[in-house]
């Protein structure tokens, strides 16, 4: 689900973002025009994930205004365009409007946009930071939509019982210990533009699906592809080049990046594809982080491998370049081919699909507990500060991405390296090669 908000300038829409992110992501002044581009987040609510985009405060066109310096209105411009793309991409709108203020003529002209667009609308008065302050929404029951909700986003009074209303019938997220229903293995192709990813579905599924051309942005949307391979139904997944912001400029460009996040909210298994000939840039890093922290298994394709000049170490020297690059996700396979040439293009799908069951793993306690045994037998843990750690068992929390806990005597006692090091060895025991893990550390009671 995606959660916009939108609203006249300086009603506090960051300032209400950051509290339901709970972050302070968004910049927040006592200003217009802060907020210009729209801002994007994952968020969760009562075991319910969603993304939330922050929009600048819409103005609408003034006709007859002489005197506006060019520039000035060319930002407003392109804010009512970012305003009415994230409205048309968004499940849920919300429209926040300043309960201390007063109904404005500029909230009835965003409620004018928001009515015909058939989208769920939710009404916040924000600023009601005092109980007698709850009583200015009734003014607003002249926008036509219904009484609305006190809220402060400074204080965070009425935002919970505001996501509840807004998420309500929203799923909930699986329990820890649920097991996720089958279905298609959702496979997202991603990357920076320009890296081959719509040549590589066409070679995967030998017809030109999607369209492919030698400058960087041809693909726009998110496009899905059923496909049965290897005995599995799956939805490949083409997406959009994930840019940087400073290269983002036209509006549909924005809006595609935004496709292409989503895109990799909603899969199993992201095919990361990189440029053999160019190498890694940053962006490739940029984009390699937005699939681990989004907790989705991965598989690195190392695309237009036919354009690099070889020799016998040539594979193993930029494998141990991506290696250094991508340090965290030291978990993912690497494929190189040519979706050009169709070189190793038969490795790629079975590397995915392998990927996407280590992501869903469902391990039993006495598996991991022998695992543990074993794992402590032959490297025990260190002492510090004369206070010796102590691992007591593990269990398995969550699947995708499997998530376990282990209990301890005191978590503080616990480094980096050796918990690393004891996730490392339950990935080689039980081949979970292709997904992120997480190991939480527990004190036993």
């Amino acid at each position: 689900m995606l959660i916009a908000i939108v609203g006249r300038p300086n009603v506090g829409k960051s300032a209400l973002f950051n509290r339901i992110v709970g972050r302070p992501l968004a910049i927040v002044e006592d200003r217009p025009g802060v907020t210009r581009d729209r801002h994007f987040a994952r968020a969760s609510w009562s075991g319910r994930d969603f993304l939330v985009v922050d929009t600048g405060g819409f103005e609408p066109e003034l006709e007859g205004v002489g005197g506006e310096p060019p520039a000035a209105a060319v930002i407003r411009a392109g804010i009512r365009r970012q305003v009415r793309l994230a409205v048309e991409e968004a499940d849920v709108v919300l429209l926040v409007v300043d309960g201390k203020a007063g109904l404005h003529p500029l909230d009835k002209a965003v409620a004018d946009l928001l009515r015909p667009s058939g989208k769920r609308v939710f009404l916040a008065v924000n600023k009601a930071d005092r109980e007698e302050d709850a009583q200015d929404r009734w003014d607003f029951a002249a926008l036509g939509l219904g009484e609305g909700a006190s809220v402060s986003a400074l204080h965070g009074l009425g935002v919970a019982e505001l996501l509840d209303a807004v998420l309500e019938g929203t799923p909930v997220a699986p329990a820890e210990g649920d097991v996720p229903e089958a279905g298609p293995l959702r496979v997202a192709v991603v990357g920076r533009p320009n890296v081959g990813k719509s040549s590589l579905i066409n070679a995967l599924l030998r017809e030109e699906r999607l369209i492919v051309s030698a400058q960087a942005g041809t693909t726009r949307d998110a496009v899905d592809t059923p496909l049965r391979a290897h005995g599995r139904d799956l939805i490949l997944v083409d997406t959009a080049g994930i840019r940087r912001k400073s290269k983002v400029e036209a509006d549909l460009e924005r809006y595609a990046v935004v496709r292409s996040l989503r895109a990799i909210e909603d899969c199993h298994v992201a095919l990361l594809v990189v440029d053999a000939f160019e190498g890694i840039h940053d962006h490739d890093e940029r984009v390699a982080g937005l699939v681990h922290e989004a907790g989705r298994a991965c598989v690195l394709v190392v695309n237009k491998w036919d354009r690099v000049v070889k020799d016998n170490l040539t594979m193993h020297r930029c494998l141990a370049d991506i290696r250094s690059r991508l340090k965290f996700m030291d978990y993912a396979p690497a494929v190189f081919v040519s979706a050009l040439e169709g070189q190793r293009l038969g490795s790629i799908l079975p590397a995915a699909i392998a990927a996407g069951d280590a992501h869903a793993t469902r391990l039993k306690t006495g598996q991991l507990n022998q695992a543990l045994e074993d794992i402590l037998a032959s490297s025990p843990l260190p002492s510090f500060h004369g206070r010796s750690l102590k691992a007591y068992y593990l269990v398995q929390t969550g699947v995708r991405p499997p998530a376990f806990a282990l209990f301890v005597n005191d978590p503080k006692l616990m480094h980096f390296s050796t918990q690393r090091r004891i996730t490392r060895m339950l990935r080689e025991r039980f081949r979970l090669e292709g997904t992120p893990m997480i190991l939480m550390l527990r004190r036993r009671s």
